[in-house]
């Protein structure tokens, strides 16, 4: 995918604050169509602050993976990758599809469900999967709701390593754009084309991951 020079997203001096403390510090950010950009930085560096805030500033076009899944816990997984396309169906539609599934809404589905391994989930509640199956729900999800950008708040952090790779590769050939927030700087490195580092709520390092050493993020960890 070629990079555009005009920005998908743009923030400047973006500041935000939870009880009168700063999550986010003077945050200027740009990220252009095309790039695939991770955030890392320890728990509480503002992570998630961050992609919220592109959300409510990019709300169209735009798949969100929440860092809690955002699933329903007594639909099932069918349903709940079903919920990322309700904006597009009248009321009466999703009503009879919840009450007796529409094949050709099936088969869709389980099309994406068939990449990450969870085609025999279908029909399964939520509530009776494990974590990184609600993880992998949640990646499906946000592949059928589509969208030109997909902003994902630790959207692999229940899967092993392998699975890792796999879904972000997976996510990648769905979306033009992603900006990820990774725990694990090596999944960054290897899968996002440029990596943001948070700390403190402030921007610390911003480079191609191309040009990036494991010991240099390491820093981002340090006290």
């Amino acid at each position: 995918y070629m990079l555009s020079s005009e920005p998908i997203v743009s923030l400047r001096n973006a500041e935000v604050t939870y009880d009168s403390n700063f999550a986010l510090t003077a945050t200027t950010l740009q990220v252009r169509r095309g790039e695939k950009l991770a955030i890392v930085g320890k728990s509480g560096a503002g992570k998630s602050t961050l992609l919220r805030l592109l959300y409510e500033k990019n709300p169209d076009n735009t798949a969100l993976i929440p860092q809690n899944d955002g699933l329903v816990e007594t639909l099932s997984v069918f349903h709940n990758v079903f919920m990322g396309r309700l904006a597009r169906h009248s009321s009466l539609y999703n009503l009879c599809n919840l009450m007796r599934p529409f094949p050709k809404r099936v088969s869709e589905i389980q099309a994406i469900l068939q990449h990450l391994s969870l085609t025999e989930k279908c029909f399964i509640p939520v509530a009776s999967l494990s974590g990184g199956q609600r993880q992998r729900t949640a990646v499906a999800r946000s592949i059928y709701q589509g969208g030109e950008l997909l902003l994902a708040d630790e959207p692999v952090s229940a899967v092993d390593e392998q699975q890792s790779e796999q879904i972000l590769q997976l996510l990648s050939q769905h979306f033009s754009t992603m900006i990820v927030a990774l725990h694990d700087t090596q999944l960054a490195l290897n899968c996002c084309d440029r990596v943001i580092g948070l700390k403190d709520g402030e921007i610390a390092l911003d480079k191609p991951s191309d040009s990036l050493s494991a010991s240099e993020l390491k820093q981002l960890y340090a006290d």
